[in-house]
């Protein structure tokens, strides 16, 4: 590849990152633009709801590269600044002030954005956590708070929830799907993950609606949908994220809930622009299915297959999707997917030990494994996504471990 070849990759988070790494460890000598809109070099975001949130870890420690690393990788590093346009026909990236950065291969990594409740007043205390900005204004309301109240029981909310029970705080979660975690766990298993939050003093309230905030100037009280309320000192909305694909509206790109991309995280017809990370909807083809996933093993690894299709080693990108949270102490571990429907079997310890791994199959085939505080049992059977074993192979493989 000629050393003119110029990638410019939208997204200077964990994917547009390591997909620079990735493309440097291929012996890519062309250039590599790598354009941010945040001020701050590349940084991790899963301490931002644990360590950093806490003050255990001070900012700069999330940092995925130090200034010797950027150096090496000879970027042409835009910070602070926002894509609005890609001109697939001319083959240029438009950013703020109408600057027209023309590419030969476009990577876009920019992540996802946090949903809003509709509404919102601008009050002080009302948070969402994406960002590291937005971690350390939360982390500043919480040594000042004593009541927190955290909307949506998905593993954003519930790390923060941990994070701030830990601190010694009130804390109340409220979600409002009648059973807590069931999106990413099934109705079987996220009342068990529940369980560690009423194990340490959560208020956990399912089946709860939000109608509104009130305070003068900054939060006081949360509005509940059956009439009643809630005192808080601080409210952290944690009720998803919609991929950053706005600026791409007008592009012609295929975009539904992402990009829309083929089994090498291609963009379905424009064959020099790329996506990885939570932004990419892409085919993948050891499940048979499209995915969008939000997972920080997915953004590492789909950026190494992008660099290695660009630079002319092209492997059909099939991960099996992999996610871990730490709460309390104990490590919460999922390998697949659980579907609404699944079968779960504990072939490994117990949810009363709080320590065991469960088998979701479903029409006689392996699903997910889901651990609790058993994290090498975990990851010695996410191997077996490899063979698409049967629920009785991967059974008696779990069989075997305990």
């Amino acid at each position: 590849m000629s050393e003119q070849h110029h990638v410019v990759i939208v997204g200077a988070s964990l994917g547009g990152l390591r997909t620079a790494q990735s493309l440097r460890s291929a012996d890519f000598a062309g250039r590599i633009t790598l354009v941010g809109d945040e001020q701050h070099p590349p940084y991790d975001r899963p301490p931002l709801s644990k360590q950093v949130l806490s003050g255990e870890w001070q900012p700069e420690q999330a940092s995925l590269a130090d200034d010797a690393e950027l150096k090496r990788l000879e970027l042409d590093l835009r910070l602070g600044v926002r894509a609005t346009h890609l001109d697939l026909p001319d083959k240029v990236v438009v950013l703020d002030g109408d600057e027209r950065v023309r590419y030969d291969t476009a990577v876009i990594a920019t992540g996802a954005s946090p949903r809003a409740i509709p509404g919102t007043p601008h009050l002080a205390g009302i948070h969402t956590l994406r960002t590291l900005d937005e971690c350390m204004a939360l982390r500043a309301d919480l040594d000042a708070a004593s009541k927190v109240v955290v909307v949506g029981a998905g593993f954003i909310g519930a790390e923060v929830a941990a994070t701030a029970r830990e601190k010694g705080l009130e804390v109340t979660v409220l979600e409002a799907l009648p059973i807590p975690l069931a999106r990413g766990l099934g109705s079987e298993l996220g009342p068990v993950i529940a369980g560690l939050h009423l194990d340490h003093g959560v208020d956990l309230r399912t089946g709860t609606g939000v109608a509104g905030f009130e305070g003068d100037e900054r939060v006081e009280r949360v509005l509940l949908a059956d009439g009643t309320s809630l005192d808080a000192d601080v409210v952290v909305v944690g009720i998803g994220v919609v991929p950053n694909t706005a600026w791409l509206d007008d592009s012609g790109l295929e975009l539904r809930d992402g990009i829309v991309c083929d089994e090498h995280c291609r963009a379905v017809g424009a064959p020099d622009v790329y996506a990885v990370g939570d932004v990419a909807r892409w085919y993948n083809p050891l499940f048979e299915q499209e995915m969008r996933l939000e997972h920080w093993t997915n953004a590492v690894d789909q950026s190494m297959a992008v660099a290695a299709t660009i630079t002319g080693t092209p492997t059909p990108y099939a991960p099996v999707p992999y996610v871990w949270s730490d709460q309390y102490g104990s490590k919460i571990m999922i390998a697949g997917h659980v579907g609404p429907t699944d079968v779960i079997e504990v072939p490994i310890g117990s949810y009363d030990d709080r320590k065991f791994v469960a088998l979701a199959h479903h029409e006689g085939r392996l699903t997910a494994v889901v651990g609790l505080n058993e994290p090498r049992k975990v990851l010695r059977l996410r191997r077996l996504f490899q063979s698409r074993p049967s629920a009785e192979e991967a059974l008696a493989a779990a069989r075997e471990l305990a």
